[in-house]
């Protein structure tokens, strides 16, 4: 565990590079941890997150169930409204060193459920609102959840040994170094 500020201080600066980057070269929503559920990637993420379980029928179709986006704190009923994000989503991946992955560790990293905080359901509205964004460019609509998405973000991208631009690192330090420098990090290096 680290403090946030120990945390940023982990990452190595790059430049970004998207050259070459299609959202296809991260094979997502495969068959996911549980290989005998039945369930892709997606609706395991959504099952674990629900706080009212959804039913779950033939070909892992869910249905009902309540889940809560952190982002925008709306309580979504129903998966329909609901997108799985990548918290470093796909393409800040590719531009901060996954470009140079094999196919097989860009479809680990799109799937990876062995971190709580690698795949997050949420709004659509807001999951399409972030975009490609990165915390420079946008941050949740809930100013009390932009800290646990900063070490949400930090943490994922030292899980991945992935780089930060200049602007990506600045916008970051002002969290470590402001109010939530005592929120804490926790992540397993993936290799």
């Amino acid at each position: 565990m680290l403090t946030l500020s120990d945390a940023v201080g982990r990452i190595k600066t790059a430049e970004e590079d998207r050259v070459g980057y299609t959202r296809s070269s991260f094979k997502h929503w495969n068959a996911g941890e549980d290989r005998a559920d039945g369930c892709n990637t997606r609706n395991e993420v959504l099952l674990a997150e629900a706080i009212v379980a959804p039913a779950v029928g033939p070909g892992c179709k869910i249905s009902g169930g309540t889940w809560r986006s952190y982002y925008d704190g709306q309580e979504v009923n129903g998966p329909a409204g609901l997108d799985i994000d990548h918290m470093v989503h796909l393409a800040e991946a590719w531009d901060s060193g996954a470009s140079a992955w094999t196919p097989a560790k860009r479809e680990a990293y799109a799937n990876d459920q062995r971190a709580a905080t690698s795949l997050v359901a949420v709004t659509a509205r807001t999951n399409r609102q972030k975009a490609d964004q990165e915390p420079a460019d946008w941050l949740p609509p809930v100013p009390e959840v932009r800290y646990r998405y900063a070490a949400e973000w930090v943490s994922t991208k030292l899980r991945w040994q992935l780089s930060a631009d200049q602007p990506e690192l600045e916008a970051l330090k002002v969290f470590a170094e402001g109010a939530c420098e005592d929120t804490v990090v926790q992540y397993t290096v993936v290799k």
